[in-house]
Protein backbone atom coordinates (compact mmCIF):
# COMPACT_ATOMS: atom_id res chain seq x y z
CA UNK A 1 0.00 0.00 0.00
CA UNK A 2 3.00 2.24 -0.21
CA UNK A 3 2.80 5.43 1.81
CA UNK A 4 -0.92 5.24 2.55
CA UNK A 5 -1.47 6.41 6.12
CA UNK A 6 -5.26 6.63 6.47
CA UNK A 7 -7.46 3.61 5.80
CA UNK A 8 -11.23 3.36 6.15
CA UNK A 9 -12.36 0.89 8.80
CA UNK A 10 -16.02 -0.09 9.17
CA UNK A 11 -17.54 -1.96 12.11
CA UNK A 12 -20.83 -3.77 11.37
CA UNK A 13 -22.99 -4.51 14.40
CA UNK A 14 -26.51 -5.66 15.02
CA UNK A 15 -27.83 -2.17 15.78
CA UNK A 16 -25.35 0.17 14.10
CA UNK A 17 -22.72 0.34 11.37
CA UNK A 18 -19.84 2.69 12.19
CA UNK A 19 -16.93 3.89 10.11
CA UNK A 20 -13.93 6.19 10.37
CA UNK A 21 -10.61 6.85 8.72
CA UNK A 22 -7.84 5.26 10.78
CA UNK A 23 -4.30 6.48 11.21
CA UNK A 24 -2.63 3.08 10.83
CA UNK A 25 0.69 4.36 12.16
CA UNK A 26 -0.69 5.85 15.39
CA UNK A 27 -3.50 3.32 15.84
CA UNK A 28 -6.26 5.87 16.37
CA UNK A 29 -9.12 7.44 14.47
CA UNK A 30 -8.16 10.20 12.05
CA UNK A 31 -11.78 11.40 11.75
CA UNK A 32 -14.96 11.38 13.79
CA UNK A 33 -16.92 8.15 13.61
CA UNK A 34 -19.89 8.17 11.25
CA UNK A 35 -22.73 5.88 12.30
CA UNK A 36 -25.85 4.65 10.52
CA UNK A 37 -28.54 2.32 11.83
CA UNK A 38 -28.19 -1.30 10.76
CA UNK A 39 -31.03 -1.99 8.31
CA UNK A 40 -33.74 -4.39 9.40
CA UNK A 41 -33.83 -7.03 8.18
CA UNK A 42 -30.04 -6.93 7.94
CA UNK A 43 -29.75 -8.78 4.63
CA UNK A 44 -26.44 -8.77 2.74
CA UNK A 45 -27.67 -6.37 0.06
CA UNK A 46 -29.17 -3.95 2.59
CA UNK A 47 -26.02 -3.91 4.75
CA UNK A 48 -23.80 -3.48 1.69
CA UNK A 49 -25.89 -0.48 0.63
CA UNK A 50 -25.43 1.07 4.09
CA UNK A 51 -21.68 0.46 3.92
CA UNK A 52 -21.72 2.23 0.57
CA UNK A 53 -23.28 5.28 2.23
CA UNK A 54 -20.50 5.36 4.82
CA UNK A 55 -17.87 5.16 2.08
CA UNK A 56 -19.58 8.04 0.25
CA UNK A 57 -19.69 10.11 3.46
CA UNK A 58 -15.89 10.02 3.64
CA UNK A 59 -15.45 10.44 -0.14
CA UNK A 60 -12.96 7.60 0.24
CA UNK A 61 -11.22 5.78 -2.60
CA UNK A 62 -8.89 3.15 -1.16
CA UNK A 63 -9.09 -0.37 0.26
CA UNK A 64 -11.58 -0.90 3.09
CA UNK A 65 -11.49 -3.16 6.13
CA UNK A 66 -14.84 -4.27 7.50
CA UNK A 67 -15.73 -6.25 10.63
CA UNK A 68 -18.63 -8.66 10.76
CA UNK A 69 -20.15 -10.68 13.64
CA UNK A 70 -19.66 -14.11 12.08
CA UNK A 71 -17.09 -16.61 10.85
CA UNK A 72 -15.44 -15.07 7.78
CA UNK A 73 -13.23 -17.31 5.64
CA UNK A 74 -11.63 -15.90 2.48
CA UNK A 75 -14.29 -13.19 2.39
CA UNK A 76 -17.24 -15.59 2.69
CA UNK A 77 -19.49 -15.37 5.76
CA UNK A 78 -20.12 -18.86 7.11
CA UNK A 79 -22.24 -18.33 10.21
CA UNK A 80 -25.09 -16.14 11.39
CA UNK A 81 -25.51 -16.53 15.15
CA UNK A 82 -26.84 -12.99 15.71
CA UNK A 83 -27.53 -11.77 12.14
CA UNK A 84 -29.86 -12.59 9.24
CA UNK A 85 -29.51 -16.23 8.15
CA UNK A 86 -29.16 -15.18 4.51
CA UNK A 87 -25.54 -14.26 5.29
CA UNK A 88 -24.51 -17.91 5.48
CA UNK A 89 -22.47 -18.70 2.37
CA UNK A 90 -22.42 -15.10 1.08
CA UNK A 91 -19.25 -13.92 -0.69
CA UNK A 92 -19.30 -10.68 1.27
CA UNK A 93 -15.97 -9.41 -0.06
CA UNK A 94 -17.29 -9.64 -3.62
CA UNK A 95 -20.68 -8.12 -2.73
CA UNK A 96 -19.26 -5.15 -0.83
CA UNK A 97 -16.59 -4.56 -3.46
CA UNK A 98 -19.27 -4.52 -6.19
CA UNK A 99 -21.52 -2.11 -4.30
CA UNK A 100 -18.75 0.32 -3.30
CA UNK A 101 -16.58 -0.04 -6.39
CA UNK A 102 -13.59 -0.45 -4.06
CA UNK A 103 -11.54 -3.31 -2.61
CA UNK A 104 -13.29 -4.49 0.56
CA UNK A 105 -12.18 -7.25 2.93
CA UNK A 106 -14.24 -8.59 5.83
CA UNK A 107 -12.99 -10.22 9.01
CA UNK A 108 -14.59 -11.44 12.21
CA UNK A 109 -15.37 -8.58 14.60
CA UNK A 110 -13.59 -10.05 17.62
CA UNK A 111 -10.56 -10.85 15.47
CA UNK A 112 -10.47 -7.20 14.35
CA UNK A 113 -10.70 -5.93 17.92
CA UNK A 114 -7.94 -8.34 18.93
CA UNK A 115 -5.69 -7.14 16.11
CA UNK A 116 -6.05 -3.57 17.36
CA UNK A 117 -5.39 -4.52 20.98
CA UNK A 118 -2.30 -6.54 20.07
CA UNK A 119 -0.82 -3.72 18.01
CA UNK A 120 -1.80 -0.64 20.01
CA UNK A 121 -3.60 -1.72 23.19
CA UNK A 122 -3.42 -4.13 26.11
CA UNK A 123 -1.60 -6.83 24.12
CA UNK A 124 1.12 -4.56 22.76
CA UNK A 125 4.53 -6.23 23.06
CA UNK A 126 3.11 -9.42 24.56
CA UNK A 127 4.33 -12.80 23.34
CA UNK A 128 3.03 -16.29 24.00
CA UNK A 129 -0.68 -17.15 23.86
CA UNK A 130 -3.04 -14.21 24.26
CA UNK A 131 -6.82 -14.66 24.28
CA UNK A 132 -9.09 -11.66 23.83
CA UNK A 133 -12.75 -12.02 24.75
CA UNK A 134 -15.47 -9.48 23.96
CA UNK A 135 -18.46 -9.61 26.30
CA UNK A 136 -21.59 -8.12 24.76
CA UNK A 137 -24.71 -9.62 23.16
CA UNK A 138 -22.61 -12.76 22.88
CA UNK A 139 -18.98 -13.58 23.59
CA UNK A 140 -16.47 -13.07 20.81
CA UNK A 141 -12.93 -14.42 20.91
CA UNK A 142 -9.58 -13.78 19.26
CA UNK A 143 -6.49 -15.93 19.84
CA UNK A 144 -2.89 -14.90 19.18
CA UNK A 145 0.34 -16.87 19.38
CA UNK A 146 3.37 -14.59 19.46
CA UNK A 147 1.25 -11.87 17.90
CA UNK A 148 -0.10 -14.00 15.04
CA UNK A 149 -3.87 -14.41 14.83
CA UNK A 150 -5.63 -17.78 14.68
CA UNK A 151 -8.81 -16.55 12.94
CA UNK A 152 -12.44 -17.41 13.55
CA UNK A 153 -12.31 -19.00 16.97
CA UNK A 154 -15.78 -19.23 18.52
CA UNK A 155 -15.07 -19.65 22.22
CA UNK A 156 -18.41 -18.07 23.10
CA UNK A 157 -20.02 -21.27 21.88
CA UNK A 158 -18.09 -23.58 24.18
CA UNK A 159 -20.31 -25.64 26.45
CA UNK A 160 -19.71 -25.59 30.17
CA UNK A 161 -20.63 -28.11 32.84
CA UNK A 162 -24.35 -28.82 32.73
CA UNK A 163 -24.56 -28.26 28.98
CA UNK A 164 -24.77 -24.46 29.26
CA UNK A 165 -23.43 -22.52 26.28
CA UNK A 166 -20.93 -19.95 27.53
CA UNK A 167 -22.34 -16.86 25.83
CA UNK A 168 -25.92 -17.67 26.85
CA UNK A 169 -24.75 -17.78 30.48
CA UNK A 170 -21.80 -15.41 30.86
CA UNK A 171 -22.24 -12.67 28.23
CA UNK A 172 -23.07 -9.09 29.20
CA UNK A 173 -26.53 -9.70 27.76
CA UNK A 174 -26.97 -12.65 30.11
CA UNK A 175 -25.93 -10.42 33.03
CA UNK A 176 -28.60 -7.88 32.15
CA UNK A 177 -31.34 -10.44 31.43
CA UNK A 178 -30.79 -12.17 34.78
CA UNK A 179 -30.32 -8.81 36.54
CA UNK A 180 -27.11 -10.11 38.10
CA UNK A 181 -24.93 -8.10 40.44
CA UNK A 182 -21.36 -7.58 39.28
CA UNK A 183 -20.25 -10.08 41.95
CA UNK A 184 -22.61 -12.81 40.72
CA UNK A 185 -21.75 -12.17 37.10
CA UNK A 186 -18.02 -12.21 37.91
CA UNK A 187 -18.51 -15.70 39.36
CA UNK A 188 -19.88 -16.84 36.00
CA UNK A 189 -17.00 -15.19 34.13
CA UNK A 190 -14.60 -16.88 36.55
CA UNK A 191 -16.05 -20.32 35.73
CA UNK A 192 -15.81 -19.61 32.01
CA UNK A 193 -12.25 -18.27 32.12
CA UNK A 194 -11.09 -21.16 34.32
CA UNK A 195 -12.34 -23.53 31.62
CA UNK A 196 -10.43 -21.64 28.92
CA UNK A 197 -7.38 -21.49 31.16
CA UNK A 198 -7.44 -25.28 31.54
CA UNK A 199 -7.88 -25.87 27.81
CA UNK A 200 -5.32 -23.39 26.44
CA UNK A 201 -2.91 -22.32 29.22
CA UNK A 202 -2.78 -18.73 27.96
CA UNK A 203 -0.29 -16.11 29.07
CA UNK A 204 -2.86 -13.30 29.05
CA UNK A 205 -6.60 -12.72 28.87
CA UNK A 206 -7.81 -9.39 27.47
CA UNK A 207 -11.42 -8.55 28.33
CA UNK A 208 -13.17 -6.29 25.82
CA UNK A 209 -16.67 -5.34 24.79
CA UNK A 210 -18.86 -2.79 26.54
CA UNK A 211 -18.07 -4.22 29.99
CA UNK A 212 -14.41 -3.20 29.65
CA UNK A 213 -15.49 0.34 30.59
CA UNK A 214 -16.58 -1.03 33.99
CA UNK A 215 -13.72 -3.48 34.49
CA UNK A 216 -13.08 -2.16 38.01
CA UNK A 217 -16.40 -3.69 39.08
CA UNK A 218 -15.50 -7.29 38.20
CA UNK A 219 -11.84 -7.84 37.25
CA UNK A 220 -10.64 -7.54 40.88
CA UNK A 221 -13.09 -10.34 41.79
CA UNK A 222 -11.50 -12.88 39.42
CA UNK A 223 -9.00 -15.39 40.79
CA UNK A 224 -7.04 -17.04 37.99
CA UNK A 225 -3.52 -18.24 37.40
CA UNK A 226 -3.51 -16.16 34.19
CA UNK A 227 -3.17 -12.39 34.08
CA UNK A 228 -6.45 -10.68 33.10
CA UNK A 229 -6.55 -7.08 31.86
CA UNK A 230 -9.17 -4.78 30.35
CA UNK A 231 -9.03 -3.86 26.67
CA UNK A 232 -7.76 -0.34 26.05
CA UNK A 233 -9.20 0.69 22.67
CA UNK A 234 -12.82 -0.12 23.57
CA UNK A 235 -15.32 1.22 21.02
CA UNK A 236 -12.61 2.07 18.50
CA UNK A 237 -11.05 -1.40 18.46
CA UNK A 238 -13.13 -2.92 15.65
CA UNK A 239 -12.67 0.02 13.30
CA UNK A 240 -8.94 0.25 13.99
CA UNK A 241 -8.41 -3.52 13.66
CA UNK A 242 -10.28 -3.74 10.38
CA UNK A 243 -8.16 -0.97 8.89
CA UNK A 244 -4.96 -2.56 10.20
CA UNK A 245 -5.80 -5.92 8.64
CA UNK A 246 -6.29 -4.35 5.22
CA UNK A 247 -3.21 -2.17 5.60
CA UNK A 248 -1.12 -5.33 6.04
CA UNK A 249 -2.75 -6.89 3.02
CA UNK A 250 -4.31 -9.47 5.34
CA UNK A 251 -7.03 -11.82 4.25
CA UNK A 252 -8.27 -13.18 7.57
CA UNK A 253 -9.96 -16.55 7.47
Amino acid sequence: MGAVKHVLGIDIGGSGIKGALVDIEAGGLATERYRLETPQPATPEAVAETVGKIVAHFAYSGPIGCTFPAIVRHGVTLSAANVDKSWIGTDADALFSRVTGLEVHLLNDADAAGEAEMRFGAGRGRSGTVIMLTFGTGIGSAVFLDGKLLPNTEFGHLYLEGGQEAEAWASDRARKLADLSWKKWAARVQTYLKHLEFLFSPDLFIVGGGVSKKSDKFLPLLELGTEVVAAELRNEAGIVGAALAVARGAREG
